[in-house]
Order: structure tokens, then sequence, then C-alpha cells
């Protein structure tokens, strides 16, 4: 009871500081529709918005690096001080930047601060996943392990969860007309979810200050038997070094960009490709991940009866079979022709808004929604360049036109079932993962050992799935799917090899 005790402080104390990293990380993510009007030129809005995958994405790359230099002080000088100095790095990252001007104010300074930030912001992470995974796994009873690891793997998906409920808390309570609620958000309200982290970081070091350090650690250090040189040791001996490959080629890899397909490039096609309004695009995510969550501590536990290796392979199976049925479900929901419109409901309106105080030229926007009978609602937005004297020259572009869907119950629902489908196999691949990670290295260097290919499978193949899936839609514009073929082939390539290759075995012998 005493252990049982002492494990839960443990969990608490390492999972509320991993969640609000993630929170940090992923609150870019969310907003990334939002921050290419802010940061990047409006002239070319999917330009704009693939320069923020591309950050964003960067902050991906960044995490290995993190991995290494971080990694190597976890088995240095230990996991407490390590995770601690990440959190710090993270939290101040994020708070940066919600105060960086915009696009419009600074020019291409913008995007340049915001780029290094997010270079800090992924460093950070490289070196707090690692930590936090290893310090529960190294306070665990040993035929539990993945079931007590399992709740650190929950928080990279709550600081989701939390990251798109603050981002719609905050839109919502800006004002009470919705219109003017949106236009302040999209002006000034975005940095809001940024700053007030630095609240929760400042909570969660105060909590981690008060952690003692791992036993398995601290039994290193007081036989003296500590790594005199962590990255030669994991790296440099071939025994150690296979492990690593194997890994990142036949686990991370995989688990990667099934977990970012699952979440962040849903939640991107059904807003960007299927056109569904801001909130229900998010909330859709917000309910699967509610019900989907538990289920990283069911398969964790499940692991530890059954072995971690299968329970992760056949949720890549899973994935790489149905991503293109589930993604071609969201298609075939959202568009309007499979729909029955009310014609008597058709509304039109023309309103005109001058372009600036010094100019007669106005914008016209004509905005007509069309009503269906599954209750689903589908504006149009187009614009005009209005002169109202002749000769004027004006260098001010067309607005480009939008359409927004709102979903009906039915189709609202549905979406929400495929994208839990989706999270489910993210919970199968990320549930068992943390234990399976640290029963491949030995203590001495366990930190350094599994946070690089943790983070190069997770952070470089996973993290760059939004990216290059939207980049191949804007290269094969005829297929919506087409951005689906890079997840399918790393997860297939991985899946191989994890069948071949990796042993189901549980080491319960953590301590070498």
């Amino acid at each position: 009871m005493k252990e049982t005790k002492g494990i839960w402080k443990v969990i608490g104390a390492s999972s509320l500081g991993t969640l609000i990293e993630w929170y940090d990380f992923y609150i870019f993510g969310s907003l990334a529709t939002v921050l290419a009007n802010q940061f990047f030129p409006k002239t070319n809005p999917t330009a704009a918005l693939l320069s923020t995958l591309a950050t964003f994405a960067a902050g991906f790359i960044v995490r290995p690096f993190g991995a290494l230099v971080f990694g190597r002080l976890g088995d240095l000088i230990g996991r407490k001080y390590t995770f601690l100095l990440t959190l710090i790095l993270m939290g101040g990252s994020t708070f940066a930047i919600g105060l960086v001007p915009s696009y419009e104010s600074i020019g291409f300074a913008a995007p340049i601060l915001v780029l290094l930030l997010r270079l800090l912001q992924g460093l950070a992470l490289g070196g707090e996943y690692g930590g936090a995974a290893t310090y529960v796994a190294e306070h665990s009873p040993p035929n539990r392990r993945g079931f007590f690891t399992s709740w650190i793997q929950t928080t990279a998906t709550l600081g989701l969860f939390v990251s798109l409920g603050v981002i719609l808390l905050t839109r919502h309570s800006l004002d009470a007309d919705q219109a003017k609620s949106i236009a302040k958000f999209n002006d000034w309200g975005w940095r809001i979810p940024f700053l007030v982290s630095i609240v929760l970081v400042v909570v969660s070091i105060y909590i981690r200050l008060k952690m003692k350090e791992s036993p398995l650690f601290e039994k290193l250090k007081a036989a003296g038997t500590r790594s005199v040189n962590p990255l030669k040791e994991s790296f440099g001996h071939r025994s150690n070094l296979k492990m690593v490959l194997l890994a990142l080629f036949g686990a991370t890899m995989g688990q990667g960009v099934v977990w970012y397909t699952g979440q962040f490039y849903a939640q991107s096609f059904i807003e960007n490709v299927c056109k569904v309004d801001f909130d229900q695009s998010r909330t859709i995510l917000i309910w699967a991940i509610l019900f989907a969550t538990p289920f990283f501590v069911v398969f964790g536990s499940l692991s530890d009866k059954i072995g971690r290796k299968w329970i992760m392979l056949i949720g890549m199976l899973l994935a790489v079979v149905t991503y293109k049925p589930l993604f071609n479900q969201f298609v075939s929901i959202s568009n309007e022709k499979n729909k029955e419109e009310i014609l008597s409901r058709l509304e039109v309106n023309t309103t005109a808004t001058a372009i600036n105080k010094y100019s007669h030229d106005s914008v016209k926007m004509h905005t007509t929604k069309h009503f269906y009978t599954d209750s689903s609602v589908v504006t149009e937005i187009k614009g005009e360049i209005v002169y109202v004297r002749e000769g004027n020259f004006s260098d001010f572009k067309t607005p480009t036109p939008k359409i927004i869907k709102k979903l009906g119950n039915g189709g609202y629902w549905n979406m929400v079932l495929i994208v839990f489908v989706m999270i489910f196999y993210v919970t199968m691949v990320y549930g068992p993962i943390a234990a399976f990670l640290v029963e491949l290295f030995p203590t001495k260097i366990r930190y350094t050992s599994m946070s690089l290919p943790y983070h190069i499978g997770n952070g470089v193949f996973g993290g760059l799935t939004p990216f290059i899936a939207t980049l191949l839609t804007t290269i094969y514009t005829n297929d919506k799917l087409v951005g689906l073929m890079y997840p399918i082939i790393i997860a297939a390539v991985c899946l191989v090899i994890g069948t071949l290759y990796i042993n189901n075995k549980i080491n319960v012998e953590v301590d070498d």
C-alpha cells in the first residue's frame, strides 16, 4: 500500500509537468490557421499555412537534439533536475511566443522570432518525455510497469485536449457577439492561451521541486557506477546501438505517424479539406479524445500481461488498412452534394466595407447560406473590390473566397466516432511504448538511449505528418486523400520491421 501511494505521487507530479509541456508544444499546432495570418504575408493563404506548419514541424525536427543534450544530462546529474530544466525552458518559450509582434508590425522578424522560440520548445520537449517516462518506470513495480507508465502516455493527448479547450474558452469569452468574438480572437485573443501557460508552469515547477530523485539512479550514484559518457555508451557500443535502431524503425517511427495522423492531421483535414467550422473541428477532436483517453491505461496494463509488441503492431496494422476509408468518410459526411437542400431557406447578404480611410475603394462581400434537411449549414463568402472613382489605383487583391460548413448532429457525431477510432489506434501504439523503451536499455544510459529513438520516431517522422500530408494535397490537387500515403507507408515499413525483429518478451529486470 505504501509503495502504491508513493508511485501515485510520482505519477501525479511527473504527469502534470509533462501535460503542461505538451500543452505548450501543441497549442501552436492547434492555432495553425490563426498564426498563419499573424506571422506570414496574407497574400497567399495556402503558402502561409504551409509556412506555419513548417514552423510547427521545426519544433519536432530539433527534438532529437534535445534528447541528446538533456538525455546526457539526465544520465549524468539525474532525472529530477534535468526535466525541471526542460519545463522552465518550454514555459519561457511558450510565453514569449505570445508576446511576438505580428508580421504587419515587424515584417519578417516576426516569423524568424517565432521559429527560434519554436526550436527552443522542441529542444525542451526532447528532454522532457524521456526523463518523465524513465522517472516513473524506475519507481514502478516491475510487473506493473506498463500500467503505471501508461499514465505518462495520456499526457500528450490530454495536453492537446487542454490546448483545444483553452482556445475555445478564450475565443468565446472575448465578446457576446460571435462575429466580434472571432475577430478579436484572430486579432489579439490568440495570445492569451500562450500567456496563461506561464501560470501552469510555475505551479508545476513548485511541485517538481519537491520530488525526490529516481531510486535506481541514486543507487548508481551511491555505487559510483554512473555513466561517464552516456552518448558514447549509447551509440558507440554496437549492441546498444542495435537496440536504439530497432526501437526507432520497429516501434517509434510507426507510433509517431499514427499519433499525428489520428489527432493533428485529422483536425487539419476536417478544417482545411472538409471546410468544417473552426469550433466544430476542435470539439470533434475534444470529444474523441475524452472518450478514447482511458484506453491508454487499458493497453498499458494489458501489455504487462501479454507483452508490448503485438498491441503496438496491431494498432499500426489497423491504421494502415483503414486510414483511407476513414478519411473518405470525412469527405462524404461534409459533402453537401450528399445532402438535400431546403431551397426556401436560402439566405443571400451583401455588405460593403471601406478598404481604408484614405480611399473610396470598398470591399463588397457576398455571403450565401445554404440550409439542408440534416440541419447542416454551408456558408459561402465571396468578395470583390469596388472602384467608385474612375482611374483610382488600388493594390488590394480580391479577398479569397471562403466556404464554412457547419455539420448537423448526425454528421457531427459520425465524425466524432471516426476520430475516436483513430485515437483508439493511438492508444494501442502509444500506451505500452514507454515501458517498452525503458526495458530495452540499462539504467545508467537509459535516459539518453530511449529519448533519441523516441524523438526521432515521434518527433521527426510523426511531427512532419501534418506538413508533408498537407503539402502532398497541394501538389496532387485531384486526390484529397493523397496526404495519407506518407503515414501509411511509414507505418507499414515499421510494422514489417517490428514483426520480424522485436522480441515480445517483457524484461522485468529494469535495474541492470
